[in-house]
């Protein structure tokens, strides 16, 4: 399976991500520029966590414009994977391709530390290879994690079963203590929580590996049955 990671000026977790692909998962993974024209030759996409043209407007709504969102869009219309992680999710939420919008923390503060996950639904591509409720261990680092929409939204949510992960001890004030959705399609997956800096014992957790072993597993049976 072969990823691509977007880098866009201000991206500071492309390099984490990009280590989480190679070096742990053992997949073939590219950096891609956030002028590309292209997207077609990877089987998922990857945005990552940072600060995406200095989170000027707000964070994600420069990024948003940038010439290869036409393409991931492209891509997750097409049903590949695309994970947004921290900076990732919030260009995800300024593109429409995901529902609802990212306020300050409510502490007003940055935080950085690592917090306890409940998975809320493993039966995405994203989510395979965890049990129902597990709680896991991934770190969070931001100062606008605080996920909001309103109620019509959230009951659409929760009816389509697209909060994924939740916030056992909510640090930054988020709606129904959501840390991740996916989109209606289940291929787009939002988190605030960064999966790939808790893949190895020793950065403190491995947790957030089997969160790419499931997209690549998914990927994998998918191609098998269509091969």
């Amino acid at each position: 399976m072969k990823f691509a990671v977007i880098v866009f000026p201000g991206s500071n977790c492309d390099v984490d991500m990009y280590h989480a692909i190679k070096d742990e998962l053992g997949e073939e993974v590219e950096y891609v520029w956030h002028d590309a024209e292209s997207l077609d030759e990877y089987d998922g996409i990857l945005l990552p966590g940072g600060f995406s043209y200095g989170d000027y407007l707000r964070s994600g709504a420069i990024a948003r414009f940038s010439r290869v969102m036409q393409e991931v869009v492209k891509a997750a219309e097409a049903g590949k994977p695309v994970l947004g992680v921290c900076n990732g999710f919030q260009i995800l939420l300024e593109a429409g391709l995901l529902p609802g919008a990212m306020r300050r923390n409510e502490s007003l503060s940055f935080i950085c530390k690592p917090v306890d996950l409940v998975v809320q639904n493993n039966q995405t591509m994203f989510t395979g290879e965890y049990q129902p409720n597990q709680t896991i261990s991934i770190p969070v680092a931001h100062g606008e994690g605080n996920y909001y929409c309103d109620e019509e939204t959230l009951a659409a949510l929760k009816a389509n079963h697209q909060i994924v992960f939740t916030y056992r001890n909510n640090p930054n004030g988020s709606l129904a203590d959501i840390a991740g959705i996916v989109n209606e399609k289940g291929n787009v997956l939002g988190m605030m929580p960064h999966p790939e800096r808790a893949v190895d014992v020793l950065l403190g957790s491995a947790d957030g590996l089997k969160l790419f072993q499931s997209i690549v597993k998914t990927w994998r049976e998918a191609h098998v049955v269509n091969a």
